[in-house]
This record gives structure tokens, sequence and C-alpha cells, in this order.
């Protein structure tokens, strides 16, 4: 599958130290970086990520920046828009709107929320999409469905574009919601237990992210869409930059009882030298059609090196 996107690669941030965070996101910046983005949870501590993709924004002068992703039960759809076409309008364009159907049971148990069934859950995901959609193009929005009853809602602002959506999800529903609105999909794995496990991990193998893919095709194919517009984004949940990779696998294979092999071969993994990494994220772009890919921000030593070592020279490839 050759894919017609050019690589862009994002870091995905919880939070940073108060005292250097304007300096940390331009540094980012300016390390080729095509987005700076944040989950949305409440389970542990990390950043509201509607401020802080507006403080980013402000911050910089070219990088995008947005959600990895929204929980759609989170924030009501008439709210979550306003804010989400506000920070574009100011931004420039620059807001990447990242939303999915929540997962994290310990996010709605810790904030006194029902923790519905997927399907109820992904259902309302695809009403909120109706809503957000028609509230940033819309002069006026009505929607009746099961869980949002809207009535002659108000544009939230002139926008010269709208944010470009990223839905991400393991699951057929969610990745038939993909298919039918996003801009940008995000293959991963299934947390059907509410929790990231062994299983979860293993649902991000090869065979089932090609599987994942063939439901977004279809649900594109059915809307009438065209699948090969779609950017396909890999989060990508350990990267190592060694020559030594074999131990780095093995280690990772224990955790979610995968072999070395397909750890090397699993799109939540970028393990190996520069040179390697820059080969498998070829393959997988002309395999599975993966273009945009986002690594974990927690080590400003590795965002560096592979910034230097992978971003700068398969981006320049691309420019070529």
């Amino acid at each position: 599958m050759a894919a017609p996107h050019k690589f862009r690669f994002g870091v995905q941030l919880s939070s940073l130290p108060a005292a250097d965070w304007k300096a940390r996101v331009q540094q980012i910046e300016r390390w080729g970086y095509d987005s700076i983005l944040w989950p949305d949870h409440f389970f542990f501590p990390e950043w509201d990520p509607v401020v802080a993709l507006s403080a980013v924004a402000a911050a910089t002068s070219r990088i995008k920046t947005g959600t990895l992703v929204y929980g759609v039960d989170y924030r009501h759809p008439v709210v979550l828009a306003r804010s989400a076409a506000t920070a574009h309008a100011l931004s420039g364009g620059r807001v990447e709107f990242g939303i999915g159907a929540g997962w994290t049971e310990a996010d709605y148990a810790e904030a006194g929320m029902r923790y519905d069934a997927a399907g109820v859950r992904v259902e309302r995901l695809e009403e909120a999409l109706h809503v957000i959609k028609g509230i940033w193009s819309q002069e006026r929005t009505t929607y009746a469905g099961s869980s949002y009853q809207v009535t002659g809602a108000q544009r939230a602002v002139e926008l010269a574009t709208t944010p470009r959506i990223l839905i991400g999800g393991g699951g057929k529903k969610v990745l038939g919601v993909a298919g039918r609105h996003a801009d940008i999909v995000g293959i991963n794995p299934k947390v059907a237990e509410g929790k990231i496990t062994a299983n979860a991990a293993r649902d991000g193998m090869l065979e089932r992210t090609r599987e994942k893919i063939r439901w977004v095709q279809a649900a594109a194919a059915a809307a009438g869409r065209d699948f090969a517009q779609l950017e396909l984004n890999a989060l990508v949940f350990g990267t190592v930059i060694t020559d030594d990779a074999k131990p780095v696998r093995e280690f990772l294979g224990k955790q979610s009882g995968m072999s070395p092999e397909d750890v090397a071969a699993c799109p939540l993994y970028l393990v190996g030298s520069a040179r390697e990494i820059r080969d498998t994220l070829l393959r997988r772009r002309e395999e599975l059609g993966f273009s945009y890919i986002v690594i974990q921000g927690r080590d400003f030593a590795l965002l560096e090196k592979f910034a230097a070592e992978v971003v700068a020279p398969l981006t320049a490839a691309d420019a070529r």
C-alpha cells in the first residue's frame, strides 16, 4: 500500500516543568517536529489539554498542537467545539482535533461518571461529531440524538479552515466512525478491559493492525470517501535508539507476551539503530500507510537524537 502522504512526526506530552515549559516546546519546534499533542485523562497528574494546546500555540509559530485524544464524555460537544474553534482561529489554523470514545475506566470512576458499554460510547462519539462539525461550519446547528439534543446552537467563530479531525481507536465500531468522519486515523490497540494490559499490547501486533486498517477502508468506502486521502497515525509507546536491539525487544516482549520478532514488526514500538528505525518507518508507510508518527516526549535527550537521526533525514527525503 503506497501512502500518498509525506512523513510527519509529533510528540505526545502530558506535562512539563512549569519553570521552562515554554523553552521546551519552542525547542521541540526547532528540532523539526510537526506537532505537540496532549492526552486527556484524570487518573494521574497531567495538564488539561484545552489549556495546554492553547499555551503551546501561543508560545510557538509553526508547530501544530492538539489532542490524542479528547474523551467524548468529558465535555459537552458544544463546549468542546467552541474551545477548539477559538484555539484554531487564534493559532492561525494549527489545531489538530483528536477525539475518541473514552477508554480508561479509572477516569470515569474518579470523576463519578457512568462507564457505559463501548458501543454506547462509540455511538455518542459519532453524535458528538455531528454537533461539533455543525458548529464549526453552520450558522445554526440543530441535532436530535440519543445522547445530545441541540437546538439552534450558534456557530462558534468564523473559521478560514476547520481543524483537522483525528479519531483514534482500536475497535471495529470506533474505526468505522473514523472512516466516516476523520481526516487522520489513529490505529491503536483495543483496550477492552478499561486499562492497559498485555492483551491490549498484543492487540497492536502487525496482523491485527492490518485488519484494523481494512475496517477503516471499508467504512470510508461505504461513506463515499477516498481512503487514500486519510492520513494514518501511529502512536509509538516505546522508542529506543540502540545498536543492540535484541535485549530491548526481548524485554518488551516479556511484558506483552510477544516474541522479539513480533515486537520488531509491531507499530507500537521503534527499537533499533537510527538507520534501522528509518528503514522500518519507510517499510510501514509503504506496506501499511502510516505516515504520521507520534512518539512519547518524556525523554528530551531522546527527542533531540530522534529528531536529528530519524525526523530530519526522512522529512528531507520527502522534500526532494
